[in-house]
């Protein structure tokens, strides 16, 4: 039997692949679960067990949370990316780690194959195909629902005549949760004017208004070091604390709009509580520690950056270049964040940092000039308002 290895979560498209796969076509399913951060350990066991239900020839599960964060995630931070100023990229990155997990996998046992769940008309089959060319240029790519171009409804007839029980009201939203958030799609993100409902949220609301609560995030170079006096050896620790604090407020919550790869407008519905305070408290503190050019050539840089993690492109050598760059501005990015929580939203109260730029011994802004004297800035002025006056005192019908 020809052996093909699965990436799998357990969700409704994997779980076709896996009964496709293996009673339809005769292979030796291999299914693997890459964990980034989603996922419990009893979360773990029950896919496993699902796994095995579904007929596959073996299960494993590669724990890369740490893996994700350090070679991924962090650069996010650094380069406060948000894709279309909204999206933390939980998805595109996320599925960029699994995939090389996943081709590493594949190359170990010798594998045939690789089979992915991904849909004809979505951004994952091509990160997917992407990472698998580069690094298993010679082992066979399988798509069952990008080939038999399936609906999710499909899906769930075919399983049903399978004998193959799971909940298939829940199976009708695409969940895919994270270190770095959680992506939710459904009928309603493929319209223009509907939002999802509130029980399509994997988090609740909890907490109510008398509920604020007020916590601090500490940075060492850039990097979430501590919440509150809770001390991490990790970040990849810190960030999924923090979602623990965030999540029962509803805290992310939003709808991501794009251009797809493959060309078309799309929308999908995320909630990443943790990614998108971290990505706001660390650009105030930025904007205290960091120069006014390294700020301005961070957020182009970031741009690149996200796009390119988003088309699929993270081998891309350039990518490491950015990631030199965003790793040599963090050393000044030290201090605290203080942030309120409250139910759907957070307010960013202020920071302390010892590189603070804003140091009072300088001036204060509108108030007093301490370091400079009134002749200085009307000597600065001429001087770099000298070639615009003459532009003008030539081309006078241009003002």
């Amino acid at each position: 039997m020809k052996k093909v290895v699965l990436a799998f979560s357990g969700g409704l498209d994997t779980s076709f692949c896996a009964v496709y796969l293996s009673k339809e076509k005769g292979y030796e399913v291999h299914a693997v679960t890459v964990n980034t951060g989603g996922f419990s350990v009893e979360d773990i066991r029950a896919i496993e067990k699902r796994a095995y239900e579904l007929g596959i020839h073996s299960y494993t599960c590669v724990d890369a949370v740490q893996t994700y964060y350090d070679t991924c995630v962090k650069y996010l931070i650094y380069g406060n990316v948000l894709k279309n100023n909204t999206y933390p990229l939980s998805v595109s990155a996320e599925r960029t780690i699994q995939a090389k997990s996943i081709a590493a996998y594949a190359k170990n046992i010798d594998a045939d194959a690789i089979a992915h769940g991904s849909t004809g008309a979505g951004n994952d089959q091509v990160r997917f195909d992407v990472i698998f060319s580069v690094m298993c240029p010679n082992i066979e790519i399988i798509t069952p629902i990008r080939d038999l171009r399936l609906s999710r409804e499909a899906e769930i007839d075919f399983l049903k005549a399978k004998n193959v029980e799971m909940n298939f009201d829940k199976a009708l939203y695409s969940i895919n949760k994270g270190l770095w958030g959680t992506s939710v799609g459904g009928k309603e993100t493929l319209t223009s004017n509907l939002s999802l409902p509130e029980t399509s949220y994997p988090s609740q609301l909890e907490k109510t208004e008398a509920d604020k609560t007020e916590i601090t995030l500490k940075f060492k170079q850039g990097e979430l070091v501590a919440v509150d006096n809770t001390n991490f050896s990790h970040p990849s620790e810190a960030i999924l604390y923090l979602e623990q604090l965030a999540a029962p407020f509803a805290i992310g919550r939003d709808i991501h709009v794009g251009d797809t790869i493959v060309g078309i407008k799309g929308r999908v519905g995320f909630e990443a509580a943790s990614a998108l305070i971290i990505l706001k408290a660390h650009h105030l503190l930025e904007k205290h520690t960091l120069s006014k050019f390294q700020l301005n050539l961070k957020s182009q840089l970031a741009d690149w950056y996200g796009t390119w993690l988003h088309e699929g492109l993270f081998l891309d050598p350039v990518m490491r270049d950015i990631e030199t760059f965003f790793a040599n501005t963090q050393s000044t990015v030290n201090g605290k964040v203080t942030v309120t929580l409250l139910p759907y939203r957070f307010v960013l109260n202020g920071i302390e940092s010892s590189n603070d730029l804003m140091a009072s011994k300088f001036g204060s802004y509108g108030e007093m000039n301490l370091a400079w004297s009134g002749e200085d800035v009307k000597g600065y002025s001429k001087i770099i308002s000298n070639s615009l006056a003459i532009y003008n005192q030539v081309n006078p019908n241009k003002l």
